[in-house]
């Protein structure tokens, strides 16, 4: 390098508002997986009301934010605890096959649990109607969720869907499971960079926070940090 010439350092990465986390556990059954999906019924139950109940805070909060620029802190943590349940459910389920212990059932956080989600709350937000053009600007982030989750875009927001390239993915990983009693890592990983899209469009969608999304798949069970891209 030339003396003077400043060295050219690769951009940090900035870390996202919306911290997703997952660990794979040893599968204690090969066929478990063919029946979780009726283990799970309780949880969809409970996810399809919530649901509307998250609908129905998303629309107040848009209004809040529409006035005053900040979303209520009680709707902010109403939303953030169904999409932290949903998230256990998923990684549980059909969205990454993860763990066989079952989900609790709360909107809380659980930190023993191998599948974790958290937002950070924003004391700062849009605020007007500027607000509405910010939000379609996510289209092409839902797009590409309602890709990678399945659902038409639509059934990925709360349930992370099981359908799409995640559900074939999974597919794969099932097959793996039943004949082999094995989970490769690096398949794991990816899945965990879908779920992890999918999460940030779904925040975004919701208003949970004023960050756009990175067009980037940042896989592996951990968020990556900002030191680990310096």
């Amino acid at each position: 390098m030339a003396a003077g010439r400043p060295a050219c350092n690769p951009p940090r990465m900035t870390p996202s508002p919306i911290r997703l986390e997952g660990e794979l556990s040893p599968p204690h059954s090969r066929w478990l997986w063919l029946v979780k999906w009726f283990l799970l019924i309780p949880h969809w139950i409970c996810l399809i009301v919530l649901g509307i109940g998250s609908i129905l805070a998303t629309i107040a909060a848009f209004f809040a934010l529409l006035v005053t620029g900040r979303y209520p802190r009680g709707l902010f943590d109403y939303n953030v605890g169904v999409l932290r349940w949903a998230w256990r459910v998923a990684f549980y389920g059909y969205s990454a096959l993860g763990t066989d212990r079952y989900p609790p059932f709360t909107r809380g956080e659980v930190p023993d649990y191998p599948a974790r989600l958290e937002v950070d709350y924003p004391e700062h937000h849009r605020r007007g109607l500027p607000l509405v053009g910010w939000w379609l600007l996510g289209i092409p982030q839902y797009a590409i969720a309602g890709v990678l989750a399945g659902g038409g875009g639509f059934g990925w927001f709360w349930h992370f869907g099981f359908g799409g390239v995640t559900g074939a993915l999974v597919f794969v990983v099932a097959m793996l499971l039943l004949f082999k009693n094995r989970y490769p890592r690096d398949v794991f990983d990816v899945l965990m960079g879908f779920n992890r899209w999918v999460a940030r469009a779904g925040a975004y969608c919701a208003l949970l926070t004023p960050v756009y999304p990175p067009f980037r798949l940042d896989s592996g069970p951990r968020e990556p940090t900002a030191a680990e891209s310096s």
